[in-house]
């Protein structure tokens, strides 16, 4: 099923996202939801699409976010990054997140402070519960579902700082959305078409199989020092296509729209303001 976080009225709700509407559920917000063993009951009528504005399926993560980097050969290829002998070890790295982006909100381009906005689109896997100590072989089954993440990022400020966490975590970087695919709709490991376009021209378009990485290990290496929680988000890296890696660079600017697709999910769209 999908899960959306969304305004209906003054009030913000969680519930099951159909071509129709949304049911509402009996719950406070998406991590709560999560955290419970069964799914919560329904409450009221559901809400017609058109009352219905999409929030971000988790607007404020309760810690950072757990990024891959280079996790894509096809981006590790225009980027010029190269591995200890020949061997591809995960890139961690973490984004901040004071509120993530809705479907359809703005990107902040920080203008005067940003030069080189660049967009990544991603798969972001939702644990689901407390990992601790996971072997691979059983990865799959702590893992709550699925959505799509934009990992934006400040190209300049990434790399003058010789570390990522700044350059991607400014306010505004990180839209993500639509909804939830939770993780018995889409068979493990995920093998998924993924795109990004902006303004309508296709950048990125690949496969989410074709990780360095897989999420299977990811979980697992993740897990042996450290604790999983559950809403603890993982985004999973970005094939070749992204802004910084044409010639010459093609960064977004204020006004453009920036579009990131995964089949099975959807489709989350931006403007840059």
């Amino acid at each position: 099923m999908k899960l959306v976080t969304f305004r209906s009225g003054s009030g913000t709700q969680v519930g099951i996202w159909d071509k129709t509407g949304v049911q509402p559920l009996a719950c406070s917000d998406m991590v709560e939801l999560i955290e419970r063993d069964t799914l919560p009951d329904p409450v009221g009528a559901p809400v017609p699409l058109d009352q219905v504005e999409l929030l971000s399926p988790i607007p404020r993560p309760r810690q950072d976010v757990i990024c891959l980097g280079i996790n894509y050969q096809s981006h590790a290829d225009e980027t010029g990054k190269t591995f200890t002998d020949g061997e591809a070890v995960p890139i961690f790295f973490s984004k901040r997140v004071n509120e993530a982006v809705a479907p359809g909100g703005w990107i902040d381009s920080h203008v005067g402070f940003v030069k080189e906005l660049d967009y990544e689109a991603e798969l972001a896997v939702i644990i689901g519960r407390a990992a601790r100590q996971v072997p691979p072989e059983d990865a799959a089954e702590y893992i709550f579902g699925y959505t799509i993440l934009n990992d934006v990022s400040a190209r300049k400020i990434q790399t003058r700082h010789k570390q990522w966490y700044f350059g991607k975590s400014l306010d505004g970087f990180t839209p993500m959305g639509p909804c939830i695919v939770t993780a018995d709709e889409i068979a493990f490991p995920p093998a998924l078409p993924i795109r990004s376009y902006v303004n309508g021209e296709l950048r990125q378009e690949s496969n989410t199989s074709l990780l360095l990485t897989d999420i299977a290990h990811i979980i697992s290496l993740l897990s042996q020092g450290m604790t999983l929680l559950p809403g603890t988000i993982l985004s999973t890296g970005t094939p070749s296509g992204v802004g910084m890696g044409f010639d010459p660079p093609r960064y977004m600017h204020p006004g453009d729209v920036v579009e990131c697709e995964i089949e099975g999910i959807g489709r989350l769209r931006n403007r840059v303001r």
